[in-house]
């Protein structure tokens, strides 16, 4: 599930577009076997107690990491960098045809190759957090990445009418001195400014969440694990891995690095005949692990898959008025008879229940709770042409949300599964389904970066659209940087690395490709996050230190520049980078005159030489171009 994603759809009451991870069909099939043959066994976690015939096997050691980030400082920053004004190069133009920018124009000449780009250089005032907003305007939806000195930092999609628009990344995190912020298009857009101010939404970040479950019967188990998370919830986040079969490897791989085991097995189901990842969970479960397991729903038709490409099961087509949550299967067997519901329908119950008995009944029965995140990922893909990627929400909000709600009241009062822990993993605030139906909210970060960092927008994001729920990184290609999650108040409950090539090479050894050895250990023996013995410790009562988290103040500088009227040019929501903003920008009532002989206007930059003329005006350009609004454009 690997997301790479859309800023697109909704991000601002809560960032319901900012797409900015993607799942991916290779990560799927390279691991979409949850687990191995029956025959398999599972590797022990802890060692059985040592008697003196035994000689107990020698300890790995680690160094103990404390939080750790750069002190924070606080000073008003407000600086807006007109596009036009920066040096331009190649293809790149400065144009003032499209009404509503600020400034003295914009810049255009981008392509559609994604290859040209523009670079603000910015001068962060002091070392703090900062709001970092792009006006730009497209006449199609256009890509768009955003690096910082080279990296990147997030990326989201411009509408298409044409009107600009302002785009933010809220809590950026910059050192005092210069930076490099660079805007690459993926094609035509109008590029207006980018505007640097004082942030203080990470304090907006909240850790109140309910300490129970949604279920009322809720298993002792289950009940208690829901409680641990939501009490640490802020204080430390649980180390996770994904497991490809039943002998824990990347398991076993992580303690043979950093000398510690992941307070959370992570385990994917797609064959339910093959019941040995059961067994590997209540092995888990004994060794006093914490079990989550993902159901890679096979669609139940001919043509039968979990992609909504390869599949040709529909949604819709499965939709029933008729409550069939408490129908026996006589009762489902005489509905479908009699034409009250679909093939597609009781294809769809006949796989849920089958699904319920082999692999989740039998953890209940052996008291084994479970982080269950099913339906995962129901919004990635939604708004493209090929519509969603699985065929659960390749139908829309609409079924999807039928869907869950149907799963939910089976599972909970026809099965009365009282172990489960409901994960929602839809991704987006469109695909929202009723709070009393799940508890823990999580989303999936593929970042195509080197550095996972902290993720603060996304956490934002989310929780624009979750109240007093927990929220969890369930996938990710980097393990986090629990420094920075500390730094930018962002501390996700637990996060799952996903298997495969983001930890083993193709020999099953530790691969280097998206996470160092050095960064696995550093993660695993943080101060600020949870492994398995530490999990035990705290669960059965014991104490641990904990990292500090920023927290700083509303800063209101003695002299903060006053604002000018701010016309609305309507707004964008994005899902990767911060709330639904409104575009703002501010009309120049500093009128300066234009010595041409056009009056007064809107430029606002002092005297800059003009080449062409050999004299100073009002108009000029500082760099590649210089604009004259008598001739147009002319290079110097």
């Amino acid at each position: 599930m690997k997301i790479l994603k859309y800023i697109s759809a909704t991000v601002a009451v809560a960032m319901s577009v900012l797409t900015v991870t993607s799942c991916s069909s290779d990560k799927k099939e390279e691991s979409s076997e949850s687990s191995s043959t029956p025959e398999e066994t599972v590797t022990e976690t802890i060692t059985e107690p040592v008697t003196e015939e035994v000689t107990e096997p020698p300890v790995v050691t680690s160094e103990e990491y404390p939080i750790s980030y750069p002190e924070i400082e606080h000073s008003y920053a407000g600086d807006m960098y007109e596009a036009e004004r920066e040096r331009l190069s190649g293809t790149l133009i400065p144009a003032n045809e499209r009404e509503g920018f600020s400034g003295g124009g914009y810049v255009t000449g981008f392509g559609t190759d994604g290859k040209t780009s523009l670079k603000f250089r910015i001068d962060a005032p002091a070392t703090q957090h900062y709001d970092i907003s792009i006006g730009i305007a497209s006449d199609s939806n256009v890509n768009c990445r955003v690096l910082l000195d080279g990296e990147e930092l997030y990326n989201f999609t411009t509408s298409s009418d044409g009107i600009f628009q302002k785009i933010t990344c809220q809590g950026v995190f910059l050192e005092k001195g210069s930076v490099f912020i660079e805007v690459i298009p993926e094609g035509e857009v109008m590029l207006d400014y980018l505007n640097v101010t004082n942030s203080t939404s990470i304090n907006s970040i909240s850790y109140q969440t309910d300490d129970f479950s949604v279920n009322q019967r809720i298993s002792i188990e289950a009940n208690n694990l829901i409680k641990f998370l939501a009490d640490n919830y802020g204080k430390y986040t649980l180390t996770g891995q994904y497991v490809s079969g039943a002998d824990n490897s990347e398991i076993e791989l992580i303690h043979d690095i950093t000398g510690q085991y992941p307070a959370i097995r992570f385990s994917t189901v797609n064959n339910t005949e093959d019941t040995s990842n059961v067994n590997a969970c209540i092995q888990w479960h004994q060794n006093g692990g914490i079990n989550g397991i993902t159901w890679e729903w096979e669609s139940p038709s001919t043509a039968s898959s979990i992609y909504t490409t390869e599949s040709n099961f529909s949604i819709w087509n499965a939709m029933t008025d008729y409550d069939i949550s408490m129908s026996t299967k006589e009762e489902i067997s005489d509905l479908h008879l009699n034409g009250v519901i679909s093939d597609d329908c009781y294809n769809m119950i006949l796989a849920m229940d089958d699904f319920a008995e082999k692999q989740l009944v039998p953890l209940k029965e052996n008291g084994v709770p479970v982080l269950w995140r099913p339906l995962y990922e129901a919004s990635l893909g939604y708004d493209s042409e090929e519509g969603a990627e699985y065929w659960w929400g390749a139908g829309g909000a609409i079924p999807y949300q039928w869907l869950w709600n149907l799963m939910y009241n089976r599972y909970m009062n026809y099965f009365e599964l009282d172990n489960l822990i409901w994960v929602w993993n839809g991704m987006s605030d469109v695909y929202a389904v009723d709070p009393s139906t799940y508890d823990i909210a999580s989303y999936d970060l593929y970042t195509n970066t080197d550095n996972f960092g902290s993720r603060s927008g996304q956490l934002m994001a989310v929780q624009k659209y979750i109240d007093n729920k927990i929220i969890a990184v369930s996938e990710c290609d980097n393990i986090p940087d629990i420094d920075a999650m500390f730094r930018d108040n962002s501390v996700w409950s637990f996060f799952g690395l996903w298997n495969g090539e983001y930890i083993t090479d193709e020999n099953g050894t530790f691969s280097e490709q998206y996470n160092t050895k050095d960064e696995l250990n550093k993660a695993y023996n943080s101060v600020g996050s949870l492994t398995l013995d530490e999990y035990k410790l705290l669960a059965g009562g014991g104490e641990l230190p904990s990292g500090t988290r920023n927290f700083s103040e509303e800063i209101v500088p003695e002299e903060e520049p006053a604002t000018e009227p701010v016309q609305e040019y309507g707004y964008i929501e994005d899902e990767e980078t911060t709330t639904t903003t409104t575009a703002e920008y501010t009309e120049d009532y500093n009128y300066d005159y234009d010595s041409s002989g056009q009056g007064y206007g809107y430029v606002d930059y002092g005297n800059d030489y003009d080449y062409n003329y050999d004299n100073y005006n009002y108009d000029g350009y500082d760099y590649d171009y210089d604009y004259d609004y008598n001739y147009g454009y002319s290079e110097w």
